[in-house]
């Protein structure tokens, strides 16, 4: 607990500086349905009732809020800020403090009290609200639509849209090819990927043998899957598995054809040198096969965690600016 301790401290004062609020945009901290979240509500009139946006933080659920991610998130507002409001719960309980769903949980009590009072306290349309997040956020994001749909009675709005941008969606398979060629690239390498998840989950690491992940990787490059073997020594030591974290909830890549069939138009977001690429991948291609909407946007040259860097000076990257043209561009065509 005190290394956490710590590095969050750490993390918290590497963001530097706040940002200054941007003219045109005011900023609000409440609580809904219990959780702090903070509002970026536009000032400039309006003749029509606006999109919102659930935007929640990456951090491996066990990091970060708004005041530790604001950067990136204001970039996102700045460019949205005529057109849509955005919330960010700030910040929903983490590990290992509080264990899966706890995490969930908040996203969705937030997310339906925004629901319910969207249009007359914002004067947001609730059936314009797009769900959306970074890393683990993604996993929220799309873990909340598919709850969601499931409990779908028509009392309470579906989401317009996800984007999810660089998500982790599945503890099933640690070997997939991006995990493998990644396994040491920053800023997200493969065993603190595992090491969150599992934080998530219950904080117990177990080994198993396993088949379960059948779905074959396909992108442009033509990557192979790697094939995985009871008796192969990478699948006994390298594949951490628990079979709560296989429920669709906690990796949303496994869910079944009925549920992810009611999924909304989708962006997706993925890097070529992160070790979640795949699982982007994979998600995008099940949408694909089952009807769904889904957009997907690749970045050859990208990294995870490429989007933080956006408009950061000199570690401002190219290939970041093209991914935040990216995103922007397609919450405005919603």
């Amino acid at each position: 607990m005190y290394s956490v301790g710590f590095t969050r401290w750490c993390r918290e004062r590497a963001v530097g500086k706040p940002q200054p609020i941007s003219p045109g945009l005011r900023i609000k901290d409440m609580m809904f349905g219990g959780v702090p979240v903070r509002v970026y509500e536009p000032t400039a009139p309006s003749d029509q009732k606006r999109r919102g946006m659930m935007y929640f933080h990456g951090g491996g659920w066990m990091m970060g809020s708004i005041s530790k991610t604001q950067k990136q998130k204001l970039v996102i507002i700045e460019m949205c800020i005529k057109l849509i409001y955005v919330i960010f719960p700030d910040s929903y309980r983490l590990a290992p403090e509080h264990r899966f769903p706890a995490h969930l949980d908040d996203c969705e009590a937030a997310t339906l009290h925004f629901f319910s009072v969207a249009e007359a306290e914002f004067g947001v349309d609730p059936h314009r609200v797009v769900l959306g997040g970074d890393s683990a956020g993604g996993n929220l994001s799309a873990a909340l639509s598919q709850r969601l749909a499931k409990k779908r009675t028509g009392d309470v709005p579906s989401p317009l849209a996800l984007v999810l941008i660089y998500p982790a969606l599945q503890m099933a398979d640690f070997t997939l090819p991006s995990y493998l060629q990644n396994q040491s690239v920053p800023l997200l390498y493969r065993d603190k990927a595992a090491y969150y998840f599992l934080q998530y989950l219950n904080g117990d690491i177990i080994l198993l043998n396993s088949d379960l992940l059948l779905l074959q990787v396909k992108q442009q490059k033509g990557y192979k899957p790697v094939a995985l073997s009871n008796k192969s020594p990478q699948s006994s030591k390298l594949t951490m598995l628990h079979k709560d974290g296989l429920q669709s909830e906690f990796s949303p890549l496994l869910a079944e054809d009925d549920v992810l069939r009611l999924t909304p138009s989708t962006f997706i977001l993925t890097c070529e040198y992160d070790v979640l690429r795949d699982d982007g991948i994979l998600f995008h291609k099940r949408l694909k096969d089952l009807g769904v909407d889904v957009t997907w946007h690749h970045v050859s040259d990208g990294f995870h965690g490429i989007v933080s860097f956006f408009n950061m000076g000199w570690l401002t990257f190219p290939a970041g600016k093209r991914a935040m043209n990216q995103i922007v561009s397609y919450i405005k065509t919603l």
